[in-house]
């Protein structure tokens, strides 16, 4: 909801490129504090982290709705709103670990979280865009930070999370960052996010080539739709192959559903080409987190899902910008096969023997 009620706010005080920029920073100042306060909560538990974040968000948001024609506290209360943001779908994340009696059990609980996420991007849009037009987008801006600190009232009152407590470890600036199969993880879905940034430009190009204006609003719906479907049939059954298995297949098939979607003629043909894409989306942000859990190290659980959000952030911010200087249609699909490569690099690197300057290291011989 923030996002979208950031733009209607900029652009009643000021311009369309005010609200986008406003909006972007928002996005990028959540990428920095997502992990950072991920951190927090697997060394303090999720109580107060949460509460405390959802607060100052709240806050920065309200302050924007009252002083956006001022442009140092306006751009000041959307970085705060934006870093303070709670780390949610990371925190929630943790808790399937703990919650699940199996990692297959934690996979259905990620690929249906994955799937039922996406009703966020249908419900949010829509609700903002009913207070807007009913009340004012300063209004819905006010609406947003009420249920920000509502839902995250709820989340922390449920036993579940006010029990959740992380595990020690020794300090390390880096944290996840210094774990060398995260670290191509990340940069994967930095890939993968650009087509999903790129997503709302698409859309609004192909409304105003196809003469639908209705298409900038339903061809993102119909892609949250088919990852809502996607997310389903991913987890109603066990697949074969491992986790990473899954990732870099996920990552090849979703670069190559988008090509349908560039070769449409009409309306309806774009609608249910946007649909393949959802299709691999939520399994694959699925298998994402099912694999930042396997090898988040000890004590940084929530600080490592917070970082595959930010890194998709980041890819999605990459992606919006980038759609205004390169053909749209370039961006959707080499973006998700670059973070099929990135994959399949990685995992033949990480089978290569260790070598020194005398060549491969000896097995150890057996007795």
């Amino acid at each position: 909801m923030a996002p979208l009620a950031i733009v209607l706010v900029g652009v009643e005080a000021e311009s369309f490129g005010v609200g986008g920029g406003l909006a972007a920073l928002y996005l990028l100042a959540n990428a920095a504090g997502g992990p950072l306060l991920g951190r927090l909560v697997d060394r303090c538990g999720q109580t107060w982290p949460l509460v405390a974040g959802a607060l100052v968000a709240g806050a920065g948001l309200l302050s924007l709705a009252v002083s956006v024609d001022r442009p140092t506290v306006a751009v000041f209360a959307v970085a705060a709103a934006g870093f303070a943001r709670p780390p949610h779908d990371a925190s929630l994340r943790a808790l399937w670990r703990r919650l699940m009696p199996s990692r297959e059990h934690e996979r259905v609980a990620l690929s249906v979280d994955a799937a039922s996420q996406e009703l966020i991007y249908i419900v949010g849009p829509l609700a903002v865009a009913a207070v807007a037009a009913a009340g004012s987008p300063r209004a819905a801006l006010a609406v947003t930070a009420v249920v920000g600190l509502a839902g995250t009232l709820l989340v922390v009152s449920t036993p579940p999370s006010r029990s959740w407590r992380g595990r020690s470890r020794r300090p390390d600036w880096l944290g996840p960052l210094r774990s060398r199969e995260l670290r191509p993880l990340y940069l994967a879905m930095l890939c993968a996010g650009i087509p999903m940034g790129a997503l709302t430009p698409l859309a609004v190009q192909l409304a105003d080539r196809l003469h639908d204006a209705d298409l900038a609003g339903t061809l993102p719906a119909t892609v949250s739709i088919g990852a809502l479907v996607g997310g389903l049939v991913y987890g109603v059954r066990s697949w074969p192959g491992s986790t990473r298995r899954h990732l870099a297949v996920l990552t090849g098939a979703f670069g190559a559903s988008w090509l349908p979607l560039l070769m449409t003629g009409s309306p309806a043909m774009t609608l249910a080409g946007g649909l393949l894409p959802g299709l691999f989306m939520a399994p694959l942000l699925a298998a994402a987190y099912l694999r930042t859990s396997a090898l988040a190290p000890i004590g940084s659980v929530t600080e490592a899902a917070a970082l595959l959000v930010a890194a998709q952030d980041i890819g999605c911010a990459v992606g919006a910008a980038l759609a205004g200087l390169f053909p749209t249609s370039a961006l959707l699909p080499v973006g998700s096969t670059a973070a099929c490569l990135v994959l399949l690099i990685a995992h033949g690197l990480s089978r290569r023997p260790v070598t020194t300057l005398d060549g491969p290291m000896p097995l150890k011989a057996s007795t």
